[in-house]
């Protein structure tokens, strides 16, 4: 369900599984990231922070809750604490120092999103980092490095929601 985005559905079926197994941190964080498709971003957040709570080292959890405030500019600081927390469990992770990278953007530190974003994509040439270090790129002014980046992107997955969201958003002429 969650592969054909049939989200309603996929929450229902992990909130039943959830019924049953409420302490299983890999089912409550996949509820939660269906409730973040769905919107439902209080929900989403409460679910994280149970799953913090069971398990103090689940990286993905401190990051999932960062990047969505950050891409949505909400609660900053407190965005980029929850994903510094999460690479100080897993140092270096590509996806995490991209998401680093994308509340330094949020934030207003060009430079340092830069940084933290070619890092990223240099480690792992992802869709989604590729339109993230496309968008810092495009909006400060170095357009032929974005359309390398986010041209690289669309070639690896055409088809990726945040990729081609970005493109659309930007109106870049690839």
């Amino acid at each position: 369900m969650r592969d054909g985005k049939r989200w309603r559905e996929a929450a229902d079926v992990l909130a039943g599984a959830n019924g049953r197994f409420p302490e299983d941190v890999e089912l409550l964080y996949e509820q939660a990231m269906v409730d973040e498709k769905l919107d439902r971003l209080d929900e989403m957040e409460k679910l994280l922070r149970r799953v913090i709570e069971i398990k103090p080292d689940h990286q993905h959890a401190y990051n999932a809750l960062g990047y969505s405030l950050a891409d949505r500019n909400l609660r900053l600081p407190e965005a980029k604490q929850l994903i510094q927390k999460a690479l100080q469990i897993t140092p270096g992770e590509p996806f995490i120092t991209d998401s680093l990278g994308w509340v330094e953007y949020r934030m207003g530190h060009r430079e340092e999103a830069l940084r933290l974003l070619r890092d990223a994509y240099k480690s792992r040439p992802d869709p989604e980092i590729a339109a993230h270090l496309g968008e810092v790129l495009w909006v400060s002014g170095q357009r032929d490095e974005a359309r390398r980046v986010l041209r690289e992107g669309r070639s690896r997955d055409a088809a990726n929601d945040v990729l081609r969201e970005t493109l659309a958003r930007l109106r870049v002429d690839l």
